[in-house]
Formats: structure tokens, sequence, C-alpha cells
């Protein structure tokens, strides 16, 4: 592993392929809102933006799961009727 020499904290992850997987696999809206939120988190710790980078990385895994979740209560709710 390299040393870190900027003092830049490590680059958080942005959760692209999950958001990319729940959009076409699960809840299409949901989905797309995760795939925005995750392709900001590069650009923002690009620029320094950490505390940012990091905040839009979570909202993505969010925004990935709640598809998930939707698409899971779907299915069970076909299954069910």
């Amino acid at each position: 592993k390299m040393e870190n020499l900027t003092n830049q904290p490590p680059k958080p992850d942005n959760h692209l392929v999950w958001a990319i997987l729940t959009t076409v696999f699960c809840c299409l809206p949901l989905g797309i809102v995760s795939i925005v939120k995750s392709t900001k988190v590069n650009e923002l710790y690009a620029q320094g933006n950490y505390a940012e980078a990091q905040q839009a990385s979570q909202e993505a895994k969010k925004w990935a799961m709640w598809s998930a979740i939707v698409a899971g209560g779907l299915f069970l709710l076909l299954v069910m009727l």
C-alpha cells in the first residue's frame, strides 16, 4: 500500500456498481438517484470536498438500498397475490 503523502482522507466508495444493478434489476427511479449521487463522489473528492464526497457516498448507498427494498417489497406483494 502506498503512503498517503498529501494528507487526503481515503476516497469513499461511490457504490456505482450497486447503483447500476439496482437501477436495472430493482426500482428505476430510486436507482437513478443512486447513480447521480454515486457519480458525484469522485468529482467532489477530486475537488478536495472530502466531507461532501463522503456524504454523496452515503446517499448513493442509501438510495441503492431503498431501491432494492422497494423492489423486494413489490416482489413479495406480487407473490402474495
